[in-house]
């Protein structure tokens, strides 16, 4: 790689078209606990963890009533939401079956845990946490060594 960019980078929010604003709001702020930072008239809004300004906008700009896109098309696969602990992960997943959510998938990576699902447009959502670089399988060369396994739902809401 010629020049890579900085290793502090980091990507600091997402912003989804949606097709009912008030309809997001609830699964984001009501389901995974994200604050209402702004409402931006009745087309768009903004919500964070912590007080930040925002970590996840949603508009209807261009999709009021609108609907997925179809499969084979491109867009956006999954937005990921990194949670800090293990505890706070098993936090996510309790909630979700509190709402009655449906996952699409729960794996082990090896360097993560992650559960996968859809929000109310249909848009992917991963809810993971990382594990301590120390703990990342490795191969003898030293380089990434990432599986995909099957999570432990039970052991996971045993941390909540």
């Amino acid at each position: 790689m010629a020049d890579p960019v900085a290793p502090g980078t980091r990507i600091g929010h997402v912003h989804l078209k949606v097709a009912d604003l008030d309809r997001a709001i609830a699964f984001y702020s009501g389901v995974l606990g994200f604050e209402l930072q702004q409402k931006y008239g009745t087309q768009a809004a903004f919500l964070s963890a912590g007080g930040y300004h925002h970590h996840i906008g949603l508009n209807t700009w261009e999709s009021l009533g609108g609907t997925p896109p179809p499969p084979g098309h491109t867009g956006l696969f999954h937005t990921a939401i990194l949670y800090p602990t293990r505890r706070d992960l098993a936090d996510a997943l309790r909630r979700l079956i509190a709402a009655g959510v449906p996952l699409d998938g729960a794996s082990d990576h090896g360097v993560s845990e992650a559960l996968y699902l859809r929000d109310p447009d249909g848009n992917g959502v991963e809810l993971y946490r990382d594990r301590p670089e120390a703990e990342w399988p490795r191969l003898p060369d030293g380089s990434l060594a990432m599986v995909t396994e099957r999570l432990d739902l039970k052991s996971l809401l045993a941390e909540a």
